[in-house]
């Protein structure tokens, strides 16, 4: 207990010098004392500090080997404050004003980094993500031995799968639409849960999606088909049982065969298509 009365009002003052002294070299020191101080409040993961001292003197040391430290350092104390989007912003201010600097690779890697971090939940506007693979794509194509390679190509592949999550959101919105707001002949959704599926899969062969999206499309063309003008039927009908083959064909393990199997018999029962075995019987 007396620990505890001596220790807190003794941890209350160096708290509060530490703030005096913050605040002194804040308002009054040196650009060289900002820029020495800004590198020990680095080096202690004072990342806020660091930040604020580096922006008051970024300016005053452009073009010296100092500005060109600064710069990165500003870049690092803004991603391990996560500030992203000003770390992204100074990543690539400093690898485009130095392309040969010092911390040029490490400024190209964490301006991916950067944006990596700042992508938002696949239900959201992915564009942040696009820039992210770009930024890391170009990072691999100009340093390909880095030691930051592999993290970069892993980063790559987890923000693709980030766009193919969207594009299947997309795609199951649209099915699960319906006819929803449409006439109950056009089928509209049901055409867009196609192109969605097939653009994904066209961009994306290898996604875990893969058998999701082919699904998608299976039913859909199922339900475009018994939606269709009577003109329209056989045709589409004949349309989704090929795709009912090819899904079969595809994934002869799938746990969703017993109901593909039920929409190509609702198919054969209507008329529309013949059963495997009259085909065979020709």
């Amino acid at each position: 207990m007396k620990f505890r009365k001596y220790i807190l009002p003794l941890l209350a003052i160096v708290v509060m010098t530490s703030c005096n002294s913050y605040t002194k070299v804040l308002k009054s020191a040196s650009y060289d004392q900002k820029y020495e101080m800004a590198k020990q409040y680095y080096s202690r993961g004072q990342f806020n500090r660091a930040s604020m001292l580096l922006n008051d003197v970024i300016q005053v040391l452009k073009g010296t080997d100092r500005g060109e430290e600064s710069l990165y350092l500003l870049g690092m104390s803004n991603l391990n404050s996560r500030d992203y989007n000003a770390a992204a912003q100074f990543f690539n201010k400093y690898y485009t004003s130095y392309p040969k600097g010092i911390y040029t690779e490490e400024a190209r890697y964490y301006s991916g980094m950067s944006y990596y971090k700042s992508t938002p939940e696949p239900k959201l506007d992915q564009s942040q993500t696009l820039v992210a693979i770009r930024e890391f794509q170009e990072f691999i194509d100009q340093y390909p031995n880095s030691r930051f390679r592999q993290d970069a190509q892993q980063k790559i592949f987890e923000l693709q799968d980030k766009l193919v999550e969207k594009e299947y959101l997309n795609a199951k919105l649209y099915y699960d639409l319906g006819t929803y707001f449409m006439n109950c002949y056009t089928g509209n959704n049901f055409q867009a849960c196609i192109v969605t599926s097939e653009n994904a899969i066209r961009e994306y062969p290898y996604t875990p999606r893969r058998e999701d999206f082919s699904y998608l499309i299976l039913k859909s063309k199922f339900e475009l088909a018994q939606q269709s003008v009577e003109s329209k039927k056989k045709e589409r009908y004949l349309n989704a049982v090929d795709e009912y083959y090819n899904f079969k064909t595809e994934f002869p393990e799938s746990k969703r065969l017993k109901e593909a199997q039920s929409l190509y018999n609702k198919a054969v029962k209507l008329g529309y298509v013949k059963s495997s075995d009259e085909e065979n019987q020709e």
